[in-house]
């Protein structure tokens, strides 16, 4: 009790530097120039819901941890103040905000799912179609798509090998390189 009236308690200090290597990850000029995500406000969004998603999911693979759930709801709190934060400096009023936080943050959560099925799949195509449709507003075959799959998966398997007791321990996110 003390610790969260006189300091951080310790998962919003760690959502913090995940969130850290999150948006460094997000911001990665590779993901734009070569596997062609648009370079916009929202194609910035979609890349660092995706990361912090891959997190998450690393995190709930864990199953019933109480420092897993908590570690993954600081960085969710963490991600959605900086969203906050970042419409209140673009100038979105404050009556707009919060109802912009929760548009995002149900898209984040479909998100989440759709990656966490699609990824479950023997089928690269699932992986391919959700990201066609959200980071690339497309429908059907898209080769950026396809590109960007690789990526997720290779994320993926590194985050797995590296395993969610690492996130909990103090741990980078081990994302690849696009």
């Amino acid at each position: 009790m003390l610790n969260g009236l006189f300091g951080k308690k310790p998962e919003k200090a760690r959502a913090e530097a995940l969130y850290r290597h999150v948006v460094a990850a997000a911001r990665s000029p590779d993901l734009y120039a070569r596997l062609g995500v648009p370079d916009t406000v929202e194609g910035r969004f979609e890349m660092i819901i995706l990361h912090c998603a891959l997190v998450v999911l690393q995190l709930q693979a864990l199953g019933d941890v109480d420092d897993a759930r908590k570690l993954s709801q600081a960085l969710f709190d963490t991600m959605f103040d900086d969203f906050d934060a970042g419409m209140r400096e673009m100038g979105v009023g404050d009556s707009g905000v919060g109802k912009k936080i929760r548009f995002m943050a149900e898209g984040f959560y479909g998100r989440a799912e759709a990656l966490r099925q699609a990824a479950g799949e023997e089928d690269p195509g699932q992986l391919q179609a959700v990201l066609a449709r959200n980071v690339y507003n497309t429908q059907g075959d898209d080769p950026r798509a396809s590109a960007l799959a690789l990526y997720v998966n290779s994320t993926i398997a590194g985050l797995d090998a590296q395993g969610g007791a690492a996130l909990l321990d103090g741990g980078q996110p081990d994302f690849a390189t696009p």
